[in-house]
This record gives C-alpha cells, structure tokens and sequence, in this order.
C-alpha cells in the first residue's frame, strides 16, 4: 500500500470573481523513502495540493476526490483528527522562516510544541529533545541559544529551525514548500543537502516544491508539471529532463539560461500570460498559449497518457509535441 495516494482532486476556491477551481481532478502516488517534486509558475495550484494534504485550506474551500495517507481518507476527516496527524506523521517546511515562527516565543518553546503534543514530553525531556534536533540541523553552540527567539537567527538559521520543528516527531512524509527561496545560493545548497540527507537518514517520504529546475534535478527521483491546476506531465525525473512531452514543460526547460551562451542572447519565453483560474478553458488549462493548440484543446480534458518508463503526459496533440521538442513561441 502507498503511503500517499491523491485521486481525482478537485479544490475550489472563493474569489472576487466567483468560484473556481485551483486544483482540477490531479492524480498521484507516493511511497515511503520516495521523494517527489512538484514545479510550475506561480498559482499553478503546488502549495494549495500540499496544504490541502495538511488540511490547511481556508474554510471556504471546496475539496472533492481522495486523499489517502496509509490507508486513512484525509477529505473530510474532522480538525481535530487532522491534528493528529499533522505535525506528527507529517511534517512540512514552510516557503518564509519569519513568518512560520512566532516571533514572541522562544525556540525551544516551538519546537518543543509538537513534542508535547504528540509525543507527552515534558521539562527537561522535551528541553533535551530540541537540544539534539538543534543540534542535527546545524545550529552553532545550540545549547546557549534554546531561549532565544527567531529574530536573534539569520535567515538560513531560522530555516534550519523550521526544518527542526518539522521533524521533532519523525514524520512518515515531509513536505518542503519552496524552502530556499528567501536564502542567497550558498545557504540555499546548505538547506536542501541537509533536507537530503535528513530524509536519506530516516526513511521519509518527500515532496518538494521548487520553482527550480536545477534544485528538482538534483534532489527528487520523481517529478510532477502543474499547470492551471492540473498535472499535465509526471514521471520518473532523469526520464521527463531526457524526454519532455508536454508543450508546456518544453517552453519551461527552452527558458531556462544556457551555459556558455553568447552576451544578449535572448531567453526562449511561452506566450501569453496564465490566466486567472476563473478564465481557465474547460478543456487543456495551457490551451490558447501553446504553439499546438486546436479547436479541441480549448474543449477537451486530455487523458493522462502512458509513454515508457512510468511517464504520463496529458495532450491531444502529444505525437506532434514529441516530434518536436521544441521550445514554446
């Protein structure tokens, strides 16, 4: 049995517009140790897919399909059973350190909350505990610094701290929400090899978002491309880097930078800008900005469909995609 499986997942979301759907019927499994990662541009429905792991979605939200963690349905399971497994069975490190730490309580006051919650440590047990993870996640002398609170750390600190509090209770799965994005290229390598190595260590499974390309080749063996909502291409990672299918991966790889590239070389873009999720067409959410697009895409939900190695793309014109590779006008 998965420890993950997510089925069909609909999330719909109140707007000033009106209703819409920020999360359209994705599909997707994870195993325990599996690490997964999930890229696409911004309001593509990655954060809003974990949250709703954690039950975290505003109250408004409409969410509808499956959600099973080891066997257990999480889609409308109670608050207060949620709180059972939130923070205990699974962990998530937040995008922004500052604001995922109260700033009027000490560090070892929040790390040690999910202890005392979860696990009914207490004093000078619960005390020792937080001195250890500290000490795991790479805090300098961090026996001098238990009582002091989030603004006496650096950013990359308070990262580590958060990293901390997410694994006090050694969760079955960790979710990392974009937790590098705040830190300069130096401390950013330091966080995601310590995550690496911290999930290497105790067997958890995890899911990584990234808005990073090279961050998802290097840390993740499975990867998944949301666009719209949706999931419009997954598969193993070395597969989908050597093999892009959809259109929309192809422009996002085309974008990237090329090394050793002549001074004013131009980026490769995808045309258009994304859509507000209430102006999504019903059909392929990347339907009017992709360079392939028929009267169908903007009409038609296009099947998941297999290609070797485990890969899946969703397009009605995926044959004419394949053949050329090419990036995205």
């Amino acid at each position: 049995m998965a420890l993950l499986e997510v089925k069909d997942l609909h999330i719909g979301l109140q707007t000033q517009r009106g209703p819409a759907e920020a999360v359209r019927g994705i599909d997707f499994t994870l195993e325990r140790g599996e690490t997964l990662g999930i890229v696409g541009e911004s309001g593509c429905g990655k954060s809003i897919t974990v949250m709703s792991l954690m039950g975290l979605l505003p109250a408004s939200a409409r969410v509808t399909g499956s959600i099973k963690f080891d066997g257990t349905e999480l889609v409308g399971r109670s608050e207060k059973a949620m709180c059972q497994i939130r923070g205990n069975r699974i962990g998530m490190i937040f995008q922004e350190p500052m604001t995922a730490l109260n700033p009027v309580h000490t560090i070892v006051r929040q790390i040690g909350e999910p202890l005392r919650l979860h696990r009914g440590l207490t004093g000078a047990a619960a005390r020792a505990e937080v001195l250890a993870l500290l000490e795991r996640v790479g805090i300098p002398d961090p026996a001098s610094r238990l009582d002091a609170y989030p603004h006496q750390f650096s950013g990359g600190q308070r990262q580590r701290i958060g990293i901390a509090m997410a694994l006090a209770c050694g969760p079955d799965l960790l979710i990392a929400d974009e937790p590098t994005t705040a830190l300069d290229v130096t401390i950013q390598k330091q966080i995601l090899d310590l995550i690496q190595s911290l999930v290497a260590e105790r067997g958890m499974a995890l899911i990584l978002i990234s808005h990073d390309l090279g961050v998802i080749a290097q840390s993740v063996s499975k990867m998944a491309v949301m666009y719209g909502g949706s999931i419009v291409e997954s598969g193993p990672t070395d597969t989908l880097f050597a093999a892009r299918a959809h259109p929309y991966t192809q422009g996002l790889f085309a974008a990237r930078p090329a090394l050793g590239a002549p001074r004013g070389t131009r980026l490769a873009t995808i045309r258009g800008s994304v859509p507000e999720l209430v102006d999504l067409p019903p059909g392929c959410p990347f339907a009017g900005r992709c360079r392939l697009t028929v009267d169908a895409c903007h009409t038609t939900r296009p099947p998941a469909t297999p290609l070797p190695h485990g890969h899946l793309a969703r397009c009605l014109r995926l044959d004419e995609a394949l053949a050329t590779e090419e990036a995205v006008a």
